[in-house]
């Protein structure tokens, strides 16, 4: 899609994405009408004053584009990301300027925190529920860490929600759309004494999947949650604000089921060109009853083994206190906050209906986080109103429990049998040597023809005799003739599992600063400065009953390795246990030069460097193993291999805000540098934790580079431009455009210097996944009056455009999602002061089909169109995607009272 015939469209629509308070006072002087305050530095000031990158939306706007969780965010502010994979509630990852960590592992906090009333939520899954009622949400860009209690490398999105009032007051409203989509939302506020006011808050949201089974004939990836939460705010005087919060939520659905892509082989071509055949792994499970469509992914079709699916329960709730007490010119402020937040899962893991990989459901596969926090600010002014400053300290002790339990299925070992039989059939170059139904999936008669050939080696008839079930006294094929002639007759893999258990204990306990320095009336500095301690310790028990996997190590059939123990790699003995720890300590901070030649201008630059802890990767897989990488795990790995290395930045950027009535604009230029950034990749086997470092120096083959010439492996630099219009009291346009060229620096190599995976070969130089290079958004409200019965209209509409992306983490061509556009509108009558309102709305009104994220299919498979070009190997590689969704519609009934 081209940009060109979009920005005039984007600049006639925008979106009314701010919230605007008058008449309070701010910035020590009272606001002028449509004045947008926030409180992103801890202060209450209006946006235009702010030296920093900062998006407010407020709730007027969130829910008039239907924004319900932060995924959808994503449509009212063009810098950040926010998408989801094989489960909504703990697989989420969000990003701002390109920047950020894909969830799937729960050892890996987010390069983007997320904050709910000032309290940090451990991971970014945890906003992909119904977040209630909500005054505004804050998303702050650039590295943080002296101003909110956790520290985050890439930005930070703060939700606050809607307080408790001193006048009665409730809100009731109920929807319904297409898909079977219902919605209930109810709200009361009110005194419970002159002092004592309360507010009552609940969502509860049901619909259909948009994803058919085409074997139970069921739709997934639906909806069935809820939400209750409860406040109470206690303010005995001017001075002291009690606020008390508590939430309970719950979500039973089944996500995420994945689509599968065209699939195809890529064969070299002579003069290094390439060709394509039809898919061999395809092939391969068709003739073993799979029912797969990988015609069109938008067909959203998928196939569920009988029996499995992709059952997701979580229970989320928490209590929190903020506490606010000011005495003479400063404020101290306390907010204390315990959370419990559980999840439990079942995985059909490979995607079709032949059951080849699984998470079954029995309670074996879970997580659970128990945090509690304590943040402690004292704030005020100084010498004369010259200093404001900010002091802090904050504390989080966290509990982390994984447990997983991933199997192979009934239908494994004879795909396996014929994966091997059609590696066998390659190198012989006798493609009939395969036959599905055969004894190892091998055709006898070609196997017996081949056996008896003198014109090949003894060892490769020796081995396709076995692997036929021809072989004296060996009367399996395939892995059971392995399994036989190890000495383990019988052995395979149907029904073999691991079961992993993992607690990480984590403690941070941080000091922060944050003070701006009035220089002269136009000129200021602001300097922050952070000190962390972060220590983690991490139990882990890991076991299985991959006997076969074991004896294949270092036996004469070690080749065989892959597919059989790349998925599940046998730990040695069948059993693994241990503890290990790491603590860090970690100085970073900001300083900013901010100048206002006019009342109505500022400018200002600033340089921030940021912090994200390190911590262990959650997943066995990325222990050292035998086999070239392919086998069980190493005997000599402990669970000190399991740890990364945390992530730093340095963030440099220039600013500048102009504000008038009717009109506010903000320009921001950014460069950012990343050492060690976290990258969770998936190759199609498990999740590969790895630092991304680039070395100064070019790199022979093989060898690492010397620490002296070590540096930032990923670097995101560009634009943003945001505007909003306010023509007339009844008109809101809104305009945001970003530029950010997020990508790999050459000669990658590890947090210890040495070269990366060859998996990760497509690297160098390249953007990151999720990180479209264009993003624009836009929208506009209207509310004319309708007649003189104090009837108004809602005409509404919004508009986000980014650009062609790569939503694989490998970066392999066939994940590349091109430029699409996506437009929310809303159409309304409403009673007078709003007290009823009737609205139909369209999310995604053009029903663009898009991808969220592209990924390898698990055991199915290896290789792409860059692999094949690099190599010449031929590549099998087969590919699923989670897909965005498509158009939704109804209509709401809302009243006031």
């Amino acid at each position: 899609m081209k940009l060109g015939w979009l920005l005039p469209a984007v600049w006639a629509l925008g979106s009314a994405q701010a919230v605007a308070q008058a008449g309070a006072d701010v910035d020590g002087r009272p606001s002028d009408p449509g004045d947008i305050i926030v409180t992103a530095t801890r202060r209450s000031e209006t946006l235009a004053s702010v030296p920093l990158a900062i998006s407010v939306v407020g709730g007027e706007t969130l829910a008039r584009s239907g924004v319900v969780d932060l995924r959808q965010l994503i449509q009212l502010s063009p810098s950040l990301l926010v998408s989801s994979t094989q489960s909504e509630a703990a697989a989420a990852q969000a990003r701002i300027r390109g920047i950020g960590t894909v969830g799937d592992n729960p050892g890996l906090e987010s390069s983007v925190a997320l904050f709910i009333d000032g309290v940090y939520r451990s991971r970014t899954g945890m906003g992909l529920s119904e977040l209630g009622a909500i005054d505004r949400i804050e998303v702050l860009r650039g590295p943080q860490g002296t101003l909110f209690g956790r520290n985050a490398s890439a930005g930070l999105i703060h939700v606050i929600t809607a307080k408790p009032q001193s006048t009665t007051g409730g809100m009731a409203e109920f929807g319904y759309g297409n898909h079977h989509q219902y919605r209930g939302q109810i709200g009361l506020t009110g005194p419970v004494t002159d002092r004592l006011a309360y507010r009552i808050d609940g969502v509860w949201t049901r619909r259909d999947g948009f994803i058919r089974d085409t074997v139970s004939g069921r739709d997934v990836n639906g909806r069935n949650r809820w939400l209750a939460r409860g406040q109470l705010l206690f303010q005995p005087d001017d001075a002291l604000s009690i606020r008390i919060i508590g939430d309970y939520a719950r979500r039973n659905e089944e996500c995420c089921a994945a689509v599968y892509l065209p699939a195809r082989d890529v064969r070299p071509s002579p003069g290094g060109g390439i060709s394509f055949a039809p898919s061999t792994i395809l092939g391969i499970e068709r003739a073993l009853g799979a029912h797969i469509d990988d015609d069109d992914p938008f067909a959203r079709k998928t196939a569920l083994t009988p029996g499995l699916g992709y059952p997701s329960r979580t229970r989320d709730w928490g209590l929190s206190g903020e506490i606010g007490y000011r005495f003479g010119a400063a404020t101290l402020t306390a907010i204390t906050a315990y959370r419990d937040w559980r999840y439990r899962r079942g995985q059909d893991a490979d995607f079709n209906d032949l059951d080849l990989i699984r998470r079954d459901d029995d309670g074996g596969n879970s997580q659970r986080f128990r945090t509690f926090t304590q943040e402690m600010r004292l704030q005020g002014k100084a010498l004369h109103g010259h200093l404001d400053f900010l002091l802090g300290g904050y504390y989080a002790h966290e509990r982390l429990g994984l447990r997983d339990n991933l199997g192979y299925g009934a239908d494994y070992q004879r795909f396996a049998d014929c994966l091997i039989a059609s590696g066998l059939a390659g190198q012989i170059g006798v493609p009939g040597l395969v036959s599905p139904g055969g004894t190892g999936c091998i055709s006898t008669e070609t196997a017996g023809a081949l056996a008896g050939n003198p014109a090949l080696p003894p060892q490769l008839r020796q081995t396709v005799a076995l692997l036929a079930g021809l072989a004296p006294g060996v009367p399996a094929g395939g892995y059971g003739a392995i399994a036989a002639a190890l000495g383990l007759p019988g052995s395979g893999f149907a029904g073999r599992r691991e079961e992993d258990r993992y607690s990480q204990r984590s403690d941070s306990f941080a000091v922060f600063t944050h003070d701006v320095i009035a220089l002269t009336d136009r000129l200021s500095l602001t300097l922050g400065a952070r000190y962390t301690h972060e220590r983690k310790t991490l139990d882990a028990t890991l076991t299985d009953d991959n006997e076969l996997c074991r004896a294949i190590a270092g036996s004469p059939f070690s080749g065989f390795a892959l597919p059989a123990c790349g998925a599940l790699p046998s730990v040695p003995g069948g059993s693994l246990s241990g503890r290990t720890h790491r603590r860090e300590t970690q100085w970073s901070g900001n300083a900013v030069l901010s100048y206002r030649p006019t009342s109505r201008l500022m400018v200002y630059l600033s340089y921030a460097r940021g912090y994200k802890a390190g911590g262990f990767d959650l997943d066995r897989s990325n222990l050292p193993r035998l086999a070239g990488g392919a086998g069980p795990v190493a005997p000599t790995a402990t669970l000190v291999d399991l740890a990364f290395a945390p992530e730093k930045v340095q963030a440099y950027e220039a600013g500048l805000k102009y504000s008038r009535p009717g009109i506010d604009l903000n320009v921001a230029l950014f460069r950012e540098l990343f050492r060690n950034f976290q990258l969770n990749a998936f190759n199609g086997l498990s999740f590969d934790v790895v630092n991304i470092q680039s070395c100064s120096a070019a790199l022979a083959p093989g060898s690492a580079c010397p620490s002296g010439k070590r540096r930032s492996g990923v670097r995101s630099q560009g634009m943003e431009v945001e505007a909003l219009l306010r023509p007339t009291r009844l008109v809101t346009v809104n305009f945001g455009l970003t530029y950010a060229d997020a990508r790999y620096r050459r000669n990658l190599v590890d947090a210890d210097g040495r070269p990366l995976s060859p998996a990760l070969f497509q690297l160098p130089g390249r953007r990151l996944s999720s990180a479209p290079a264009w993003t624009a958004t836009g929208g506009a409200g209207w509310t004319p009056a309708l007649g003189r019965g104090g009837l108004s209209g809602l005409l509404y509409a919004d508009i986000r455009y980014q650009g062609r992306m790569n939503s694989g983490s490998d970066l392999d061509l066939e994940k590349v999602q091109g430029g699409v556009a996506t437009v929310n509108a809303r159409l309304g009558v409403h009673g007078r002061a709003d007290r009823w309102a009737l609205e139909l709305w369209a999310q995604n009104l053009f029903d663009a089909n898009y991808l969220q994220v592209a990924f390898d299919s698990p055991l199915q498979g290896q290789g792409s169109i860059r692999a094949t070009r690099a190599t010449g190997m031929v590549s099998t590689g087969v590919f699923n995607a989670f897909l965005a969704d498509p158009r939704t519609f109804g209509v709401t009934l809302r009243t006031l009272f």
